[in-house]
């Protein structure tokens, strides 16, 4: 025999668990509108006993909710004013046996039942965009131990386990690849469009889609630890931390509620005696304005509106730690590059090559087979370029490394050097003239020149150089075009390089061979000229400039602690023009919560003015003043689009 589960009732009870709010605010309808029946019936005390359900289902959360912040917090709530006018509604309507000023009470209690459930789900719009991130995290991971492949919970994971990834799943957690290469959609980490290769040696991140290649991962942090993780904690914060326009509109708030506690008293007494008003109109017009006094729009101009501005930083791959950096970032006046890491890839590249023989080959050879087996940066990029020229090159002996001036030692035979000019000169017979202008022109635009000769002659040139990243000259003019009215630069470099690179990319000024905490002097000297500066750095060697500026934002986040810690603003993929949508969303975020603010403080002084003339009732006030609050919440939820 088969039994059927009751499945009415088991939808019922997770309708009411997902939904408390609203099925709350039905059921409180069903009651007034049966109340409210039983009364055009003559059915006094059905209808009595059916509006007092009502007034408990539909007011017991925002009863509980005042409360506890009048016993617990010592402050007065807005929920308890709306409870407090519904009460008071009930109680004058018994006193004069009106008894639909019963029901007017309950319609309050609805409307505001009915505006809490709204909010609530146009809170959850925003909070869903916001805990996508969670989503990202798998839970469980494919484990090689022993040869064997075991699935475990990712906190189970320890430093050192073999991970397999296959095509198409989720990354479980941060690691290093040790076997395979396939390409990984990182949009949900960095915001890239376009899947990233990766291969042995490479780091990936947790919440990042595998391609096509199944993938051999190496733990080298604890789950708990990955950048995934990392943004979901930053994100969490976010929410939980009222940025500065919040915190004075809660403190307004407070002060604000006693005085409508105080006017509500003195109008409920003084016109009856001042402008000649019956009690019950003077204490009906006293419940109205317990209403539409009420600042339940004006708080909820802010925080709906930052809250969804983080959540579209989030989707494009901007980190905002909180809702006041999102409102900052919209005021900057100038912004402040660092340069290496920054403007530049921070990695230097062959950019120019000058032989002295028809072919580089000979050239690129002989200087590869010395720096491949240098540590130096500018010989792993030398002998990297040689290897996407497709170049092979004979084994060197007898290397020896001279610091800070070059290396040499023996190829086939003979006697090979690189380095500097003069390291290289003392070597060789002649140096040919056009050699020498090529060299110091090149460095003239800031580049690093390497020498190179073999069997007592010059070979020709190499001229390395951190490029400028692609984006950084479009994404400068981008910024001027918005109307910042300064962009500066900030090095640790000589003023050579500095300036060939500002030229590149478009910068106004430059500031070079500084320390650390030079950058810091810089800042503070444009803070006293313009308030309001951003730096954008690679968040270690400037963390003190970022910490001091009045934005801090952190150029590729993946990976960096220091980044995460120190800046004010991720930028989760190394792309400049990721800057530019920050500020246009601050600034939009800006926009928006003006025009709330207005709109919540012009809605309740038309409701006041209307209350004292006359000409609203107890429940067209509720739904003005719970209509205002509804409007200013999905005013704010429009950052959630672009």
């Amino acid at each position: 025999m088969v039994v059927t589960p009751p499945s009415s009732a088991f939808r019922f009870s997770n309708l009411f668990k997902d939904h408390p709010d609203a099925v709350a605010a039905i059921t409180c309808g069903g009651l007034v509108f049966l109340g409210w029946q039983m009364l055009n019936l003559g059915w006094l005390g059905i209808a009595l006993f059916v509006l007092t359900a009502a007034y408990v289902i539909g007011g017991f959360d925002s009863a509980r909710e005042g409360l506890t912040a009048l016993f617990e917090e010592k402050e007065l709530d807005v929920d308890l004013l709306m409870i407090v006018a519904a009460l008071g509604a009930a109680g004058l309507g018994l006193w004069r046996r009106e008894y639909t000023l019963i029901v007017d009470g309950a319609v309050l209690i609805l409307i505001f039942a009915i505006s809490g459930a709204l909010e609530g789900y146009a809170m959850q719009r925003t909070e869903r965009s916001i805990q996508g991130l969670m989503s990202l995290t798998a839970d469980v991971a494919r484990v090689l131990r022993n040869g064997q492949e075991q699935t475990i919970p990712i906190a189970e994971l320890k430093i050192g386990d073999q991970v397999l990834v296959k095509p198409g799943e989720l990354v479980p957690t941060d690691g290093l690849i040790i076997e395979g290469f396939s390409t990984l959609n990182q949009a949900s980490i960095t915001g890239e469009s376009m899947p990233v290769e990766k291969a042995i040696g490479d780091e990936v991140f947790a919440g990042t889609i595998n391609g096509n290649g199944v993938l051999r991962l190496k733990i080298h942090q604890p789950p708990e630890s990955s950048l995934i993780q990392r943004v979901i904690r930053l994100v969490q914060q976010a929410q939980t931390e009222a940025p500065p326009s919040q915190q004075f509109i809660e403190r307004f708030e407070r002060g604000y509620a006693k005085v409508i506690v105080i006017a509500g008293i003195l109008l409920s007494t003084l016109p009856p005696f001042l402008l000649g008003w019956s009690w019950e109109e003077t204490i009906y017009r006293a419940l109205i304005f317990l209403v539409v006094a009420s600042p339940c729009a004006l708080m909820a101009s802010i925080m709906p509106a930052l809250l969804s501005g983080i959540a579209n930083g989030a989707r494009q791959g901007i980190l905002f730690k909180n809702g006041g950096q999102l409102e900052r970032i919209g005021r900057v006046r100038v912004i402040a590059f660092d340069k290496t890491g920054t403007l530049t890839t921070g990695k230097p590249e062959v950019v120019n090559v000058l032989a002295t023989q028809p072919s580089t080959d000979k050239l690129l050879q002989i200087a590869a087979a010395l720096e491949s087996l240098s540590e130096h940066p500018i010989g792993e990029a030398i002998a990297q370029f040689t290897r996407q020229q497709n170049q092979t090159w004979a084994t060197a002996i007898n290397v020896q490394a001279q610091a800070g001036q070059g290396i040499i030692g023996d190829i086939e035979g003979q006697r090979a050097m690189v380095g500097k000019v003069a390291f290289v000169q003392a070597q060789v017979n002649e140096v040919a003239t056009n050699l020498i202008e090529q060299s110091q022109q090149w460095e003239a635009e800031g580049k690093t020149v390497v020498w190179v000769a073999y069997a007592g002659e010059i070979l020709g040139l190499i001229a390395v150089a951190d490029t400028v990243r692609p984006a950084a000259a479009k994404a400068i003019a981008r910024l001027k075009r918005l109307g910042i009215e300064r962009i500066v630069m900030l090095t640790g470099d000589n003023s050579r390089t500095a300036h060939s690179i500002a030229q590149q990319v478009g910068v106004d000024q430059v500031y070079a061979e500084l320390l650390p905490e030079d950058k810091v002097d810089v800042i503070r000297k444009l803070q006293k000229q313009y308030q309001s500066v951003a730096m954008v750095g690679d968040g270690i060697n400037d963390a003190p400039a970022l910490a001091q500026a009045s934005v801090g934002i952190a150029m590729g986040a993946a990976g960096s602690d220091v980044a995460l810690e120190t800046a004010d603003i991720i930028l989760m993929a190394d792309r400049l023009e990721r800057l530019e949508h920050a500020i246009r969303l601050g600034r939009r975020a800006q926009g928006v919560v003006k025009q709330n603010i207005v709109f919540a403080l012009s809605f309740v002084v038309i409701l006041l003015i209307a209350n004292f003339a006359g000409n609203i009732t107890l429940p067209l006030g509720v739904l003005g003043h719970e209509g205002s609050t509804v409007i200013v919440t999905l005013s704010g939820l429009r950052l959630l689009r672009g």
